[in-house]
């Protein structure tokens, strides 16, 4: 086991203060060469106990709901920029309240709330999601211009002048991608909506720039945002969610029993894949595990990871280990700060994982361990 994460409870998210920096210098610095905003989005990262981090290098961020807008506007001091495929009238005001950017994601939810934008004390820039009918993210589940999308309008639905207010459009069709998929896109986004860019201020190009991943062609993502503002001299918005907190952290779980079943041999966790790691299910995503293979090594023991909640098929993958596991184990499944964290649930009320950062001096803080009154409070 990795001795760093000895003293965190299990099972307990760990995030690593020294990895987040370094992904926020990288994109300091892509926001600084490029001359573009880059803002953390809440759907896919909102651990508040590090934002003031965060602040170091940012300020602003992305928020899809009041809650998320109401998070920014506590904890990381700015107001949001803020998207959701439909805001509900009740919390529309509130949205306001939180918000310093707003997007719409139809002409009908523009014309239904453009009433109380406008009335409001306080200015705040109105955009529009588009959908450049162009994505090559698979699976579809996370492919926003697929057949039929819910997500943006079409070039072919917007009028030839855009309503006053509008100052900005929004587009988001990349999933943890490259910069070549970024490139791809912008020729989309230009082909179909090129004519409409000298009306609006700013271009919201979403998020899916997996720009700190090893191997992500950083000058090439500089040199594209460059060459666009150049042609258009817009402001540009990025707002990734994946970027922020990429391997920056895991998820300590421990190995509680071994069942086997017709040859397989399923290591039994305190944590549930159900619960607390849904990605793996839904995608599905197989998470590295420190020390171990994710491919079936011969002569090597293999396990499957059971979760320890009741459904049937909570479990995922086969890894291989260099010693056969016994119970008091500690797995570690790595990478699991971003997405993986905001998507939990109480799903059987299991336990769920608590919280906690590994400081740069090596200083472990618990900042978070759930209980009873958690479980119990979700429900009511």
């Amino acid at each position: 086991m990795d001795d760093r994460f000895r003293e965190a409870p299990s099972p307990c998210f760990v995030i690593e203060e020294e990895k987040l920096r370094n992904n926020l210098a990288l994109i300091s610095r892509v926001m600084k060469e490029a001359g573009v905003e880059i803002i953390p989005a809440f759907k896919g990262f909102s651990m508040w106990s590090v934002f003031p981090v965060l602040r170091e290098f940012v300020t602003g961020a992305s928020a899809s709901s009041l809650n998320e807008a109401r998070l920014c506007y506590e904890e990381m001091k700015v107001h949001a920029h803020t998207y959701a495929p439909a805001y509900t009238p009740a919390d529309f005001p509130e949205i306001l309240r939180y918000s310093s950017h707003i997007v719409f994601n139809s002409m009908a939810q523009l014309e239904r709330h453009i009433g109380e934008v406008r009335a409001y004390p306080r200015k705040i820039s109105v955009g529009l999601r588009v959908n450049p009918e162009f994505s090559e993210v698979q699976p579809l589940i996370y492919n926003a211009c697929s057949p039929g999308s819910r997500l943006g309008i079409l070039a072919a639905d917007l009028p030839d002048q855009l309503p006053p207010e509008v100052e900005g459009l929004h587009f988001h069709t990349l999933c943890e991608s490259g910069a070549t998929d970024l490139e791809k896109t912008l020729e989309a986004f230009e082909n179909r909506f090129g004519r409409y860019i000298p009306q609006v201020k700013w271009i919201n190009m979403g998020g899916g720039h997996l720009m700190t991943r090893q191997g992500y062609e950083v000058e090439k993502l500089i040199g594209l945002l460059r060459k666009f503002r150049e042609r258009y001299g817009k402001h540009v918005i990025l707002e990734p969610g994946s970027a922020f907190a990429w391997q920056t952290g895991v998820l300590v779980s421990t190995l509680l029993d071994i069942v086997e079943n017709q040859g397989i041999r399923t290591a039994m966790l305190d944590v549930s894949f159900a619960a607390h790691m849904p990605d793996c299910l839904e995608m599905p995503y197989q998470p590295a595990i420190t020390g171990a293979s994710q491919i079936p090594l011969p002569g090597k023991p293999a396990y499957r990871m059971g979760g320890n909640s009741c459904l049937s098929g909570d479990f995922y993958g086969t890894w291989s280990f260099d010693r056969e596991l016994k119970v008091g184990d500690r797995i570690i499944f790595e990478d699991m700060i971003h997405y993986t964290m905001v998507k939990t649930n109480f799903f059987n009320g299991v336990n769920h994982p608590s919280i906690a950062i590994l400081h740069r001096d090596g200083r472990m803080e618990l900042v978070r361990r759930f209980g009873y009154a958690d479980y119990k409070g979700k429900l009511s």
